[in-house]
């Protein structure tokens, strides 16, 4: 119980720009889970994001989004690392090295666009 109430703080809903990406790479079946796992594990529980708000937790979404390549198990292993320090998913996904890269990744762009 005490988890959930935890879970339920710091969770954050996704933004309209989270889920058109969420839908381009993942199968429809697939898109709820991917949905729930950004909400709840990717969210104002990550390190020093205890006041994130869904706008400013779009950078590190779409770096593990990025990095998933609509894989639910790849999302979960990049969620999982962005707990640990984001800024490593950052990095990995590109999205490190300037504040602004992720506005430009779209996955109908292909998976390296930004």
């Amino acid at each position: 119980m005490a988890d959930r109430v935890r879970k339920a703080l710091h969770m954050l809903p996704i933004t309209e720009s989270t889920r058109e990406r969420l839908e381009a790479l993942f199968a429809p079946e697939d898109r709820a889970e991917a949905e729930r796992l950004l909400a709840e594990e990717c969210s104002g529980n990550l390190p020093f994001c205890e006041d994130a708000t869904p706008e400013s937790a779009e950078r590190i979404r779409y770096a593990v989004l990025k990095l998933s390549r609509g894989s639910l198990d790849e999302l979960r292993r990049a969620i999982a690392e962005a707990q640990m320090d984001w800024r490593d998913v950052l990095m990995a996904a590109g999205f490190g090295c300037e504040v602004e890269a992720h506005l430009r990744w779209h996955p109908r762009n292909g998976p390296d666009s930004a």
